[in-house]
């Protein structure tokens, strides 16, 4: 199926679908209309059907949609079952609170490995994994075949680190460091992640909304 022209708030929206969906599954529901789902979820039932239908039917008319079907599917489009290595750059408080509590393997990723500069954290385990000198970077990245980086360092220190695991065949990069991947990189996938930003978008709602 191609879906290279799908827009990217349609998906944006696939892992709420997907988180909704489990929701639903742990209440013992079974099965749930557009209607239904998009009372639940704050959107119109068009806007639900019209995302969906991006990706082919699910629904049938009269019965809705099957809740377990349909998060499996969309699980499949994500692309939760066919999980990517990945390695985190950074252990510090931001870092090693990523690798602690977020259940990566449930999100298409397995963290296979964790870096550092600063000699005091090698050897530290966190989620299971030592901290490794980052200056061992490139022999691990060469054996384990990470195509994922989460960079949790910082600004200054994010080009020559991501000019190293481009070059290593890193290809997506989930991004806490605030320097612009994606415009040295056009070719790689790029998830940025700004708190700062967040939080100036909640205060623009609590005066505006």
């Amino acid at each position: 199926m191609a879906t290279h022209n799908i827009s990217d708030s349609v998906i944006r929206r696939l892992p709420r679908y997907y988180r909704f969906l489990g929701d639903l599954h742990n209440a013992g529901i079974s099965r749930i209309s557009s209607r239904e789902l998009s009372e639940r979820m704050g959107l119109t039932a068009s806007q639900i059907r019209q995302d969906l239908n991006c990706f082919g039917g699910f629904g049938q008319q009269g019965y809705g949609y099957n809740i377990d079907l349909l998060q499996a599917e969309i699980g499949q489009i994500l692309g939760l079952d066919r999980p990517q290595n990945a390695v985190l750059l950074g252990a510090g408080n931001l870092g090693r609170a990523l690798a602690q509590h977020i259940d990566f393997s449930r999100r298409g990723f397995h963290l296979i490995g964790v870096f550092d500069r600063k000699e005091a954290l090698f050897g530290q385990v966190i989620r299971g994994l030592p901290v490794r000198d980052v200056a061992t970077l490139d022999d691990f990245c060469r054996d384990n075949y990470p195509s994922v980086a989460i960079m949790c360092i910082p600004k200054e220190e994010a080009e020559p680190m991501v000019d190293q695991l481009v070059r290593l065949g890193v290809t997506g990069f989930w991004n806490f460091s605030h320097f612009d991947i994606a415009m040295k990189y056009p070719n790689v996938s790029v998830e940025n992640v700004h708190f700062g930003d967040s939080l100036m978008t909640l205060s623009y709602r609590l005066h505006n909304d």
